[in-house]
Parts: C-alpha cells; structure tokens; sequence
C-alpha cells in the first residue's frame, strides 16, 4: 500500500509511519520544505500549493496536521494558528484529492473527542450531537473541511482522538515526572472524565480504518474511559509511588490561562469507540492498567 502523510513528524504520525513501513507498506511524507529524498513530497499549506498528480496513484491519504492544543497559552493569535494549521492543510488535501486522475481509496483525516465539547458524564458516541466551545467549533470546521474529497467519491473518515497515552510524548510524558517523585494528584475534584487511548491502539486503529469500510466520524478512545480521580490511581499504583497531592484549579489556570487549563485539565469527555468496535477492531489495550504497564513496562 502507498501511504501520503502529512503530520509524519508529531506523536502519532512518527508511530504511524515506523509502523507501515515495518510492514512493507510505502510512506510519503509531506513535508514544508524541498523533499531530500524520493519518499518526500514539498508542500505548502498556507499558500494553498500541492501538486495533484503527487498524489496520482496513491492508495490512501492520512492526514494528522495541526498545531499542538496545549503546546501554548491560548493567545488570539495561537487560537487562529490552531484553527488555520487544521483547516489550511485539510482543505488542500481534499481539493488536490478531488483534482487528482487517480485518486486514493481513502482519506483518513484527523479530527478530536473536542468535538463534543464539555458533557460530564454523559456517554458520547459518534451518533451523539455537536459541543460547544472553542475546541468544538475547531473541531467542527475541520471535519467539514474535507468536503471536496467526499464529493469525489472518495471514503472519508475523521479520527476523533482522544488523550493518547504514549511516555515519549503527550499528557502522560509530562504526568509521569512528578508521579515517580510521588508528587501526582488528581486535577481538582478528578470528576471529570478522560476517553484515553495507548500509542499502540492509536496506530492499529489508523491501520485498521485504512481498509475496513468505515466512512465519516470515528471514536479512537478505548473503551473504558476514566474519571481523572480514577486515572490518577492507577498510574500511581503502576508506578508503585503514593499520588496524595490534589492539584487545585488555580495553579493550571494561572500557568496556562483559565480557557486552556479548562479544556485540557479540568472538563472532559466520556467518550465511547461504537463505530470502530463494531467495525471489528479489537483493542490490545482495553483498560487502563493494561495500556499503562504495557506503554511503561511495568
């Protein structure tokens, strides 16, 4: 199979592509810069430039741009370039999918559990109405975003990630510092709920959705999702290391702004994979004890 990629450099995308190739399958990469190498195709999203017939023959594109949610404090101008580094790059793709003679089979395009916006304890599956808030608009714009290469007839899927758990990068990387000093505590009252999905799954899901005949908003979260209380025992627990330390809502939101520190922190999802389930797809790491002594090798 021939893979094009944009976003091979984050998290996800880095996993992704060591994965494909592991099993024989082809990775173009784009990339914003001269392509040094023949698996390498230059792009440039903001000025709306992508050559059609390099994507000529390809048999599925997977699409993981965007700016980091929490990389920043959420000034006007980070909100724009989280919203823009999402809609430039998807609206690009679609099209120069749309114009291509010969177009993939699938475009797997990325999208977040943000859709459905702060809900408490409601269970959310991809049949369930649209959120509201910043992320949810974000998320909304993107997945309308890949309209034209719908309208071609080309399947489309939009991977509503949850929190990935991986100890090379993400909430967990910057959570297991302090949990080995014994110094990790849940956010606030921990009621809020965090849909979570391992590195492993994430990938396999992708591989998975790039042949199974599954179009339009698919959940990757595992099917067990936890209470941030919940969560903060079990890691402690892994690590074998007391978490006795409540983190008080007034010190994330005086670091990161009250919006972000909400959003990230302090609201959440609970979140249900109906459509990848049954769809087939059996997880490796259903809960989280299972996914957190497998990704620290405890």
């Amino acid at each position: 199979m021939r893979v094009v990629m944009s976003g091979s450099s984050g998290l996800i995308g880095t996993a992704l592509v060591a994965s494909l190739r592991s099993q024989g399958h082809t990775v173009v990469r784009l990339v914003r810069r001269s392509a040094g190498t023949s698996d390498e195709i230059s792009w440039d999203p903001a000025a709306g430039t992508l050559d059609a017939a390099s994507l000529d023959g390809a048999d599925a594109v997977v699409n993981l741009s965007g700016a980091g949610i929490g990389d920043r404090r959420w000034s006007d101008a980070y909100k724009r370039e989280l919203l823009d580094s999402r809609l430039h790059t998807t609206e690009l793709l679609a099209r120069t999918i749309a114009a291509t003679e010969r177009p993939p089979s699938v475009f797997l395009s990325g999208s977040a559990i943000g859709w459905y916006g702060p809900r408490g304890d409601e269970e959310l599956t991809e049949s369930s109405t649209a959120g509201s808030g910043f992320l949810a608009d974000i998320c909304e714009k993107w997945e309308e975003a890949t309209g034209p290469a719908e309208a071609a007839g080309v399947r489309t899927a939009h991977l509503r990630t949850g929190i990935v758990l991986s100890p090379s990068g993400g909430a967990l990387k910057k959570q297991l510092p302090l949990f080995k000093l014994g110094l990790g505590g849940r956010f606030g009252r921990g009621t809020q709920w965090q849909s979570w999905i391992s590195i492993d799954d994430e990938v396999a899901a992708i591989e998975h959705l790039l042949t199974a005949d599954v179009a339009g908003p698919v959940n990757l979260t595992a099917p067990n999702p936890v209470t941030n209380r919940e969560f903060t025992k079990v890691l402690a627990s892994v690590l074998k290391r007391p978490a006795f330390v409540p983190i008080p809502s007034f010190g994330p939101k005086l670091v990161l702004g009250g919006e972000l520190a909400d959003a990230l922190l302090f609201t959440g999802q609970r979140v249900l994979p109906e459509r990848l389930q049954a769809s087939g797809y059996l997880f490796r790491h259903p809960t989280l004890e299972v996914a957190l002594r497998a990704l620290l090798g405890r």
